[in-house]
């Protein structure tokens, strides 16, 4: 899977002047299932992650917050995303937790994305946010490289 992102960025003004308080940005590890094996029994799990830096630009002790939504991806759907190769799909999932209940999404279709805040000093802080992948067992696919896009926007 692949992953791209934008970032939405609502500039916190200081006084009259349009100047930026902090300043954040994403990077991602994406989720490589592997090889997928259309006959065995059990689901094929694979971690992924989403860190977000921000840097505080002019004042000590600002409180930061910002929010983080992943897209449907191909399949346009958050209750089954979808790989896909030369016209063949294969269904699969991001979830928040490790037990790949809640569908991590937009908040949208019983989806849940994430809201952090935090106070600012000095420095860039990371905050890392796993992202958990399943492929269901028993599905009958082809042989290719699958592959889907996510957007993943962050508002701050």
């Amino acid at each position: 899977m692949k992953w791209s992102y934008s970032v939405l960025a609502a500039a916190l003004l200081f006084s009259s002047q349009a100047e930026a308080i902090y300043s954040c940005s994403v990077s991602t590890t994406g989720l490589n299932f592997g090889q997928y094996r259309p006959f065995n029994l059990v689901q094929q799990d694979n971690n992924g992650n989403i860190a977000v830096s921000c840097q505080l630009l002019q004042v000590i002790g600002l409180l930061v917050s910002y929010e983080i939504r992943l897209s449907t991806g191909q399949s346009g759907s958050y209750s089954t995303r979808r790989l896909s190769s030369a016209g063949s799909t294969l269904n699969y999932n991001l979830y928040r937790n490790a037990a790949r209940t809640n569908v991590f999404g937009n908040g949208t279709a019983g989806t849940v994305f994430i809201a952090d805040g935090y106070l600012l000093s000095i420095g860039v802080i990371t905050r890392n946010y796993p992202v958990y992948g399943r492929i269901p067992a028993g599905q009958n696919v082809r042989a290719g490289s699958y592959t889907d896009v996510i957007t993943i926007t962050v508002t701050y």
